[in-house]
C-alpha cells in the first residue's frame, strides 16, 4: 500500500500473510510509527490465479528494517490487528550480498505504454522508441512494479495521448518516477515535491541517472506547501500516487492548483477507498472520469465536472 524507498541497507525483514483489510490497517500504523528512512512497508495481494480485488483474499505485507528492531516490540504493536498469529512470525536476517541478489531478482522490466521501468541488468530490454527509466536496483520498492505506480503510468499514457500538458506536478513524488516518464515525454520540466527529504535526493538522483539532470523541479514538504507547488490554477495535470487518508486531506489543495480543464491522477488506494477520495474532490468541483484497477490498486482519472459534461439545455426546452 504505501509506496516508498527501501533503505540504503537492509538486515531485517517482517513477512506476514493476512487479509487485505488488516494488510491496510499494518501498513497505515507502521508508515505512522517508523521514520520511512529507515523502515519500508510493501503490501499487496497474492496471486491466486483468480481475478479479485476483495479485502478478504490472501495478502502479503512485507516490512524491511535498516536496523535490527525490538522484536517484542514489534509484535506486541501488531497483534491487535493480526492476532497472535505474528508471535509465530520470525524476523529474517539478511545477509547483504543475498539482498543485493534478490533485489535483482525483482527488479523485472515493467512496461506501461512507451514506458520502460527498468535495472541496469535489463537495457537490452529497451526498444528503440521506448521512454527508458532505470532504476538502481537497491531502490526497487517503489519503481513501477507497485500496482498504484504501473496504474499511474497507464494513466499518464491514456491521457498524453490525448494532449500534451504545459505545467505538471507530482505530489509526493518518492523516487521521481512518474514525474521522470511525464517530463521525458512531453519535454518540459515537471515539478515534483515530497515530504521526505531523502525521496527528493534521490529523485534528483535517477534524474541524472537517466540524462535527464534538469527534468525535475524538485521541493521539499508536506503536500503543496512549497511556492513552487501552491499555485492557483496553475498545473493542468496533476499526478498523486499517495495514501487515502492524506489524498483526502490534500483535496482542498490539489482542486485549487488545477486548472480549469486540468486532469488529475490519483492513485495510492484499495478499493474500499476509493469512494470515501471520490466523495473528497467531488465537494471540490472535481469528477470521476476514469477508473481503472491494477493488482488490487484503484487508479482515478478525475476532472472539473466529469469527463463529459452535460449539455445545457435551452432556456425554452
Amino acid at each position: 500500500m504505501r509506496e516508498g524507498l527501501l533503505p540504503a541497507t537492509v538486515t531485517t525483514v517482517l513477512e506476514l500473510s493476512t487479509s487485505g483489510d488488516k494488510a491496510r490497517a499494518l501498513t497505515e500504523l507502521l508508515g505512522e510509527v517508523f521514520d520511512p528512512s529507515e523502515t519500508a512497508v510493501s503490501a499487496f495481494e497474492v496471486e491466486t490465479g483468480v481475478t479479485t480485488l476483495s479485502l478478504n483474499a490472501p495478502w502479503k505485507v512485507e516490512v524491511y528494517f535498516a536496523h535490527h528492531p525490538d522484536e517484542e516490540a514489534v509484535r506486541d504493536m501488531l497483534r491487535p490487528i493480526v492476532g497472535e498469529m505474528v508471535d509465530e512470525t520470525p524476523f529474517t536476517t539478511v545477509n547483504q550480498r543475498d539482498w543485493v541478489a534478490t533485489s535483482l531478482d525483482g527488479l523485472k522490466p515493467v512496461r506501461a505504454g512507451r514506458v520502460l521501468v527498468h535495472g541496469a541488468h535489463d537495457r537490452d530490454a529497451i526498444r528503440p522508441n521506448d521512454i527508458a527509466i532505470e532504476i538502481e536496483a537497491a531502490l526497487a520498492f517503489g519503481t513501477g512494479h507497485h500496482g498504484t505506480t504501473a496504474g499511474c503510468l497507464l494513466a499518464l499514457d491514456a491521457e498524453l495521448k490525448r494532449r500534451r500538458p504545459r505545467h505538471a506536478i507530482d505530489v509526493g513524488t518518492g523516487t521521481g518516477i512518474l514525474a521522470l516518464a511525464l517530463a521525458k515525454q512531453i519535454k518540459r520540466r515537471v515539478v515534483a515535491g515530497d515530504i521526505d527529504a531523502v525521496a527528493v535526493e534521490v529523485a534528483a538522483r535517477n534524474a541524472r541517472l537517466n540524462h535527464a539532470p534538469h527534468a525535475l523541479d524538485l521541493y521539499v514538504g508536506p503536500g503543496l506547501r512549497h511556492a513552487k507547488a501552491d499555485r492557483t490554477r496553475r498545473f493542468d495535470l496533476v499526478v498523486a500516487n499517495i495514501l487515502a487518508g492524506p489524498l483526502r486531506k490534500l483535496a482542498p489543495d490539489i482542486a485549487r492548483v488545477l486548472s480549469a480543464d486540468g486532469t488529475l491522477i490519483l492513485s495510492g488506494l484499495l478499493e474500499m477507498d476509493v469512494p470515501g477520495v471520490i466523495s473528497a474532490y467531488r465537494h471540490q468541483g472535481l469528477a470521476l472520469a476514469q477508473r481503472s484497477a491494477r493488482e488490487g490498486w484503484a487508479t482515478l482519472v478525475m476532472k472539473r465536472g466529469g469527463a463529459a459534461p452535460r449539455p445545457r439545455r435551452p432556456a425554452w426546452a
